[in-house]
């Protein structure tokens, strides 16, 4: 694609980087074919090709964005699917990350768009405030039909029953069982640990017992993806910081083999922050030891060979690959591997490369787009007839559930319970 950036603009390296990817792009449409809002609505607009244009005209005359640009934008799920299958190597997860900070400065919203999206900025990411947030939107399940589409789906959210804290999630060392291997940071999240503390919990059981410790740094927190894809980049690079600083310190304290994140979206994330950070004079060179460090807990887990403590009954497990582990990630085989080791029968779903419509707060901010990808997703992996569903990803995970009767379970849940620990609370 040829690209017409003027020498003033090219003095800024975000547009230096931007028109890069856009030259990369040759027109073929290979990623309409994979893009889940153009398989649904067939609307060139709505494709990654589509969005590149319109990206590449917004930046090149340097103009505010425009409701039309914002509108398909926004439909965008960040799935990254468009990335695994272009042939030219387009990075169409900067690009687009590029263009939303420029619509979050350029583009004035209607006021209830922007109050819903200040609230879960604000409020998501801080496991107080979301914990609070989830009782009062129980309070609020009567009063469903009375409201607002986006806001209905706030309310869908919220558990039949919330579970407390766990313990694990507090700034701690937990000992490796046995000769210590590893020593490896646990990223504990945000709102994973209010909505499943047991990911949380089976992790550093499953770590300790295959010889980790286990520290959770104090001060690390939310990952800052979800203000980063909404195009607030300073609260993301505030989040990144702050991370970096807490286990930097734990680096600096005791080393680490590992950063290990149990949410591939957070993942995805975190092995970016030395991109998103490259141009900070003080935290651009952490930011890049911290992301060469960070893994999913099925890297770690592959690496330390999967001991399975006894037989397990039988079991259909249709796996459900994130976006954020399959695109964002490239993490495919490895999952899968351990849970037919740990004994399971796993199977696919066909579209296994469509996104179930989570995406982060996708699914609140675009209720009739996301409500589609999902029933469309369990409708494939009920036809795998399951006894359990598993997924990398909380998003995933709360998603899938909402819409099924199968239970759906963390990967590492299954892992646990194959080499030692206690039953999913949801499997009978």
């Amino acid at each position: 694609m040829e690209t017409s950036f003027s020498p003033e603009q090219m003095q800024d390296p975000a547009i230096v980087i931007a028109n890069d990817i856009l030259r990369k792009c040759v027109h073929c449409g290979f990623c309409t074919a994979t893009c889940p809002t153009y398989v649904l609505l067939g609307d060139e607009a709505d494709s990654p090709r589509g969005r590149i244009y319109m990206i590449k005209d917004m930046l090149e005359h340097d103009k505010p964005a425009s409701k039309r640009v914002v509108k398909h934008i926004d439909r965008c799920l960040s799935c990254l699917s468009c990335t695994t299958t272009c042939p030219s190597g387009v990075d169409y997860m900067h690009l687009v990350d590029h263009a939303r900070v420029h619509i979050e400065s350029t583009f004035i919203r209607p006021l209830g768009d922007r109050l819903l999206r200040k609230l879960l900025a604000r409020v998501v990411p801080n496991p107080a405030l979301f914990r609070l947030s989830l009782w009062g939107a129980r309070l609020g399940r009567p009063f469903k039909g009375l409201m607002p589409g986006r806001l209905k789906g706030m309310i869908a959210m919220a558990p039949d029953s919330m579970e407390k804290a766990a313990p694990c999630d507090k700034p701690q060392v937990f000992n490796a069982e046995g000769k210590k291997i590893k020593r490896i940071a646990l990223m504990t999240g945000c709102a994973q640990k209010v909505l499943r503390p047991a990911i949380n919990q089976a992790t550093v059981r499953l770590l300790t017992r295959h010889g980790c410790e286990v520290v959770i740094a104090k001060g690390a927190g939310c990952c800052g993806a979800l203000v980063h894809h909404m195009g607030k980049e300073d609260e993301a690079l505030a989040a990144a910081r702050t991370n970096v600083a807490a286990w930097m310190a734990e680096i600096e304290n005791g080393g680490l083999d590992a950063i290990v994140i149990n949410a591939s979206g957070c993942g995805t994330t975190v092995k970016d922050y030395g991109f998103m950070l490259r141009n900070d004079p003080v935290w651009g060179k952490p930011a890049a030891t911290v992301a060469a460090l960070a893994r999913d807990v099925t890297e770690v887990v592959c690496d330390l060979q999967l001991v399975t403590g006894g037989a397990l009954p039988p079991m259909v497990v249709a796996y459900h690959s994130a976006c954020s582990m399959q695109h964002g990630q490239k993490l495919v085989s490895g999952p899968k591997r351990l849970l037919e080791h740990a004994g399971f029968s796993v199977r696919e779903p066909a579209e296994g490369h469509l996104c179930c419509g989570s995406a982060g707060t996708y699914n609140l901010l675009q209720p009739e787009l996301a409500g589609k990808l999902k029933n469309r997703k369990i409708i494939n992996l009920e036809e795998q007839f399951p006894e359990v569903i598993a997924t990398g990803n909380i998003g995933c995970l709360v998603q899938i559930a909402s819409g099924t009767d199968i239970p759906v379970v963390h990967t590492v849940e299954l892992l646990d319970w194959a080499s030692g620990g206690p039953k999913p609370k949801n499997i009978s």
